[in-house]
């Protein structure tokens, strides 16, 4: 049996559009009775961990789909949780969604190196970690034009090697399907090609014009942001602007050119190019 986390997360949905139908899969979610009909599901909360033995029982391989946008401690405690019930329940595989090898210089990237290093550490399940880059639609979202058509984010001359989310979601149920393929491996998942705010705009016929962090601050301080979001979006910026996220192959300067990860080989085919993944959300 495959159990899948989050299923009505982005991420997690797609993923259930790929197996829907396929006997052997089962959908966990904090709220089961979301997940559409025709797939059997279970109430998983690792903010409750008292629900995990029942729903991890039979379970073979679960897909873990990274727990959500919160502090490092809520993200560790939830992870630590689902893993410790995984072993407890005989799990075999466990197949992680995490965070791309270049994004270390993000806010949110001591949860995910965290949890790979506890399933390394296991002595009971095997494993496999897709380091996922961020999306070509985050990179859509930051960098969308204002209503006067203008890109103000603070991307300076840098590029994100972004990633269509649905590639993503192809690529964890490939290997999700044949766990034993992929044991002990890690994935880095990103993009082919680096894109930066000037790109975006030409793609949206908009112009760029890049801002500063403390104006990027301002405004997403007096949005309805979160307080523990301000800083994860700014430190995306900032590794964007400064040429941390072009990918695997890129150097550490500004516009580097990125080089290819593990997706095209996973998928069996070109990823979708990102500029087309951010033009059809507009």
């Amino acid at each position: 049996m495959l159990l899948v986390t989050g299923v009505n997360g982005g991420l997690g949905a797609l993923v259930l559009a790929h197996l829907a139908g396929r006997e052997g899969v089962v959908a966990g979610s904090r709220t089961p009775t979301k997940v559409p009909a025709g797939t059997p599901a279970r109430l998983v909360d690792f903010d409750r961990p008292d629900t995990l033995a029942e729903a991890f029982d039979g379970v073979r391989t679960l897909l873990l789909i990274s727990a959500g946008a919160a502090e490092d401690d809520v993200v560790i405690a939830r992870h630590g949780a689902a893993i410790e019930a995984a072993e407890r329940a005989g799990v075999e595989h466990v197949v992680y969604t995490s965070l791309s090898g270049d994004g270390d210089h993000l806010p949110y990237a001591l949860a995910h190196r965290w949890t790979e290093r506890r399933l390394r550490s296991s002595a009971t399940l095997s494993w496999t970690v897709l380091r996922n880059g961020l999306y070509a639609e985050l990179l859509g979202a930051i960098a969308a034009p204002g209503p006067d058509g203008v890109i103000t984010a603070p991307l300076g001359d840098g590029k994100l090697a972004a990633v269509a989310r649905a590639d993503l979601a192809e690529a964890a149920v490939r290997v999700a399907l044949e766990p034993g393929a992929h044991r002990g491996r890690t994935y880095e998942l990103v993009g082919e090609r680096a894109l930066g705010g000037a790109e975006v705009a030409a793609a949206l016929g908009a112009e760029y014009r890049p801002g500063r962090l403390a104006d990027a601050r301002t405004a997403l301080a007096a949005s309805d942001a979160r307080d523990f979001q301000v800083p994860m979006v700014l430190g995306t910026y900032s590794a964007i602007a400064h040429g941390f996220l072009a990918g695997p192959g890129g150097p550490g300067g500004p516009g580097g050119p990125g080089g290819p990860g593990d997706l095209a080989a996973l998928l069996g085919r070109e990823p979708r190019p990102a500029l087309e993944v951010i033009a059809a959300g507009r």
